[in-house]
């Protein structure tokens, strides 16, 4: 009987131990489940405010600090108005004083346009009464309008005119003597495009963001046939033989600065080299200077991949500090310091719509608070504030991020691995005043690309590619530095074909846009 016990007690045991490993894992599985409900609660939350939410970065708590935010702006019933039977009989009289204020108007004309007067005199100018003849007793502009007068195409003929000395061919012991006149070298050999119409092609689509198939009708109406296949070999040849040479020279003098801001976004190429389908992503890059450092240079990279080795290739031989995102190509680069951005940081905590993800907003707020008080300050200066102000704010988030709890796949933890992986590259900024806080320059500068993207929507050719990018680094570099693109282009096209640049390559310093040539016929 003894033993019979034991034994049943024994079962028992195994029972209880075998319930509790299973209450243990469904336990297990049940928190495992509540944090993958959580996750995807909050994705669905934050595409829901994508998707119907407002599309800023600003939050109530981001308000200016001179402004007060009001204590019932959360409370929808003090946004409607009061519902009474009856109303107050009481009136109230108030006078309203207004200041007149002289309004500027948002349309004008530039100051040099061609002015033209029509006059406008009576039908009769004898007296009604006396019959005399009256005298004119003073003038009114009625009004002044702006009138449009269509561009035109002329037909250019360049005709060589030769000479002969009739003397010397007469005198059978002299040598003939034949002088010709020589014509300018055009920008394209055997092609009707002169370089005005070609710096309005790539002018309209590069800076107009106009697509060479939308220019046909238009050079159509002006009195040009052609077609768009003509339009893009123009624009290849032209970026080819006359913009990439100062394309590279800006490259150069880019690559001997310390500093530079570095971006990339997706594009798209038909006929790919590399094999793949022309629906995969190819890329442009963009490449910033900063304006501490000289003329600001604005430069883009076609290319097939998004790749390490494609920034490698761009920077090769370069030393220096490079502003960034969180991309995991902006790493491990010898000679390179990498700088990431802070507005990536903030972008993560504001996706976390939570308590924490408002502190780590706060966090981040601050910190561009100040930068806003720091940025007419010297590069000494700046560093000096942020060491004294910026630094133990820096400290005290990243040590909060450390400290904190958050784990697990939702965007609260999303956000805390972000800041504390890149935590290096986040105080780089601390140590000199030069580097911005954040990566916005680049972002700014692929705008135009992004923009074009959507309008032009891919490139037929990797050459019609490059030719994309080099003709939007002049583009933006030159309106970097307060230079109208357009004439910029006209005097480039219709002087370097008459330079020997490939003999003589300093020339190409005096067709760059800070020039002090071109500073002063280009500028806008």
């Amino acid at each position: 009987m003894v033993n019979a016990s034991s034994n049943n007690q024994n079962q028992y045991e195994k029972l209880i131990r075998l319930l509790e490993e299973q209450l243990a894992h469904s336990n297990q599985q049940n928190e495992a489940l509540s944090k993958q409900i959580e996750s995807l609660t909050e994705q669905v939350r934050y595409l829901t405010k994508l998707l119907y939410g407002s599309k800023t970065e600003k939050t109530k708590y981001n308000a200016h600090d001179d402004k007060q935010i009001s204590l019932f702006e959360d409370d929808s019933s003090f946004n409607e108005s009061e519902h009474t039977e009856e109303q107050s009989q009481q009136t109230i009289s108030y006078t309203v004083v207004r200041k007149v204020q002289n309004k500027k108007r948002n349309d004008s004309l530039h100051e040099n346009i061609e002015v033209k007067t029509i006059h406008y005199h009576p039908d009769n100018t004898i007296c009604d009464c006396c019959q005399c003849q009256m005298t004119e007793i003073g003038t009114t502009i009625v009004r002044e309008e702006a009138e449009f007068i269509p561009a035109r195409m002329e037909k250019i003929q360049h005709i060589e005119h030769a000479y002969e000395c009739r003397n010397c061919k007469a005198d059978l012991s002299q040598k003939a003597q034949i002088k010709r006149g020589k014509s300018p070298q055009p920008p394209i050999q055997r092609s009707i495009a002169g370089p005005s119409v070609l710096a309005k092609v790539i002018y309209d689509k590069f800076v107009q963001y106009l697509p060479l198939y939308r220019q046909v009708k238009e050079w159509d109406r002006y009195g040009l046939n052609t077609n768009d296949k003509n339009l893009s070999n123009w624009v290849i040849r032209a970026s080819h033989d006359w913009l990439l040479p100062i394309y590279e020279r800006m490259k150069n003098i880019m690559l001997k600065k310390s500093i530079l801001h570095v971006d990339e976004t997706y594009g798209q190429v038909i006929n790919r080299s590399d094999g793949k389908p022309g629906q995969s992503n190819a890329y442009n890059w963009v490449y910033r200077s900063v304006p501490s450092q000289g003329p600001t240079i604005v430069l883009f990279q076609s290319s097939l991949s998004r790749a390490r080795s494609v920034l490698e290739g761009f920077i090769e031989n370069y030393s220096g500090t490079i502003v960034c995102d969180g991309y995991s190509a902006y790493d491990k680069i010898e000679g390179i310091t990498f700088a990431n951005c802070w507005a990536h940081v903030r972008r993560y905590w504001l996706k976390a719509d939570s308590k924490n993800g408002r502190i780590g907003v706060k966090y981040c707020d601050d910190l561009f608070r100040l930068e806003r008080e720091f940025k007419h300050l010297s590069p000494s200066k700046r560093r000096k504030n942020r060491k004294k102000y910026s630094k133990p704010l820096v400290d005290k988030f990243l040590s909060w991020v450390e400290k904190s709890p958050f784990y697990g796949k939702n965007a609260l933890a999303k956000a805390a691995e972000y800041t504390l992986n890149r935590a290096n590259g986040l105080k780089a900024f601390l140590n000199d005043g030069r580097i911005e806080i954040d990566n916005n320059p680049a972002e700014n500068a692929i705008r135009p690309n992004v923009i074009g993207r959507k309008n032009w929507l891919f490139s037929v050719s990797e050459a019609g590619a490059k030719a994309n990018a080099i003709c939007l680094s002049i583009a933006e570099t030159a309106k970097a530095n307060g230079i109208d693109f357009y004439q910029y282009l006209v005097r480039i096209l219709k002087e370097l074909p008459n330079l020997d640049i490939q003999r003589n390559p300093e020339i190409i310093n005096n067709y760059l846009p800070w020039s002090k040539t071109i500073q002063a016929e280009c500028v806008k």
